[in-house]
């Protein structure tokens, strides 16, 4: 019975006629990666929800992602994308709360201090809405001093925080990592394994780093995900991603791997 939800694909259509990318935007291999693409992948492993990450090449524009998830009710959620440099990005993201977006994805972390960034982040704490952080461990002491300024803002980190993306596992970026756990709003993705460390299935190497994050935040502050389509490319599957959870973590309880492969997501992005 399917019983996972996998906290991190994107998806694409090649219809760039209805669906065009954003002007100076480079595409991405596969040429498309619709519904019926991740379904191939993502069924067959037993994951039955799947939160949507708004592919970065349609910039602010939602609309594919929000489709998907309309054709498909219960099962897509959403993390869409909104310009925080535009006149309201709190009214943007209102606006896509309300067809069912639960996060909202931030790239980087040397821009904290712009107004939009501000608003969107009070508009996070306001509504319950997360800011699901793509960044790198340099970037965390930053990330750190703004959940001080916003204690009650829900964040999500992407990718373990990108820790081990140049191939070294390094204590002091876990150590940047864990200091995060103080804030109770802050959450972790364990994802993108093929990306991360070693970068080759089974990815045990990635084990130690799991295990850390895991003892600091607890079972109901990270969640799984494969970071699809790119972990299906370059020579990676879906399954051994899940697998990696499933079969080689043996200090994980059922409980627990109940929370990291459903139950922290579902909280998080499919909660009303």
């Amino acid at each position: 019975m399917a019983r996972f939800v996998d906290a991190h694909v994107h998806i694409w259509t090649d219809d760039v006629a209805r669906y065009p990318r954003a002007a100076g935007e480079r595409d991405y291999s596969p040429r498309r990666f619709t519904p019926a693409d991740l379904f191939a992948h993502s069924k067959p492993a037993g994951v039955a929800r799947i939160v949507l990450i708004q592919m970065s090449f349609y910039r602010f524009d939602n609309s594919y992602m929000l489709e998907a998830m309309r054709t498909h009710p219960g099962v897509f959620g959403g993390v869409g994308i909104v310009d925080h440099r535009g006149a309201d990005p709190a009214r943007e993201m209102k606006k896509l709360a309300a067809q069912g977006v639960r996060g909202f994805r931030l790239v980087g972390g040397n821009d904290f201090a712009l107004p939009g960034i501000e608003a969107m982040w009070r508009a996070g704490a306001e509504q319950n809405l997360a800011m699901c952080m793509l960044l790198g461990p340099e970037a965390l002491p930053a990330l750190d001093r703004m959940c001080e300024r916003f204690p009650r803002t829900p964040v999500v980190i992407d990718h373990f925080a990108r820790i081990g993306a140049d191939g070294t596992i390094r204590d002091a970026d876990i150590r940047a990592l864990s200091a995060l756990a103080r804030h109770p709003l802050v959450k972790v993705k364990a994802s993108a394994f093929y990306a991360l460390g070693r970068k080759q299935a089974p990815y045990t190497d990635l084990k130690p780093l799991f295990r850390r994050v895991f003892e600091d935040f607890g079972p109901r502050r990270v969640m799984w995900a494969s970071d699809g389509p790119f972990q299906v490319e370059n020579g990676h599957q879906y399954a051994p991603s899940l697998a990696l959870i499933t079969e080689q973590m043996p200090f994980l309880s059922a409980e627990d791997r109940d929370w990291v492969l459903r139950r922290t997501a579902e909280a998080t992005f499919f909660r009303r």
